[in-house]
């Protein structure tokens, strides 16, 4: 069922669709705030906030906006001021290592061994509840502000621009702290996938 279809089964007072909302969304609230607060259970109490608001505030829900893009919001503004930052700019070491071994280039820069698509190696659906299983860990793994870049862009679908502006961040540096966080991830994956094969 889409979002918007809960949230007016919501309104009407059912209690089911705003379960189905927060087991839909209440793991990635605590992963996001996490980036923003000092321990796990802050995090979960931000989440916590967050859903108390939405169901305050739902009737005002202007439908600008994706339901998910407008609880973000709400979960971010919290998630600040418990956190007390009122600005967030993360600094991009260009020394910093991107995850890949040097080994896979040659010494003009070019592949040896250039990445294969996971959907080239992908025979069937084990197959690939095991590669979303291993991409899930190693998201799980990033260092922050990477896992949230992530995890708001690849598994929730968010635009970079929404990323960006949800982490007070600069469109470039969100693009940047995503493509290593991608990098890591994939890294992560194929090493595993290997290790499987040997």
């Amino acid at each position: 069922m889409e979002d918007l279809e809960l949230l007016a089964q919501m309104l009407g007072g059912d209690e089911k669709a705003f379960t189905e909302l927060v087991a839909r969304y209440n793991s990635t609230l605590i992963r996001v705030a996490r980036y923003y607060v000092g321990s796990d259970a802050s995090a979960e109490d931000v989440a916590q906030e967050t859903w108390i608001a939405v169901i305050r505030g739902v009737s005002s829900f202007e439908g600008r906006s994706t339901f998910k893009t407008w609880l973000f919001h709400i979960l971010v503004n919290r998630a600040r001021s418990v956190g007390s930052r009122e600005h967030r700019m993360i600094a991009v070491d260009p020394n910093e290592s991107s995850g890949l071994a040097p080994s896979r280039f040659d010494q003009g820069g070019m592949w040896r061994e250039p990445p294969v698509p996971f959907t080239d190696v992908i025979e069937n659906g084990m197959v690939n509840q095991r590669i979303v299983q291993l991409v899930r860990e190693a998201i799980s793994l990033l260092p922050e502000p990477q896992q949230a870049v992530v995890t708001l862009r690849d598994v929730e679908g968010l635009s970079t621009k929404e990323v960006a502006d949800l982490l007070e961040l600069s469109e470039a540096n969100a693009r940047v702290i995503l493509h290593r966080g991608r990098t890591r991830v994939r890294a992560d994956v194929e090493s595993k996938m290997k290790e499987r094969e040997t």
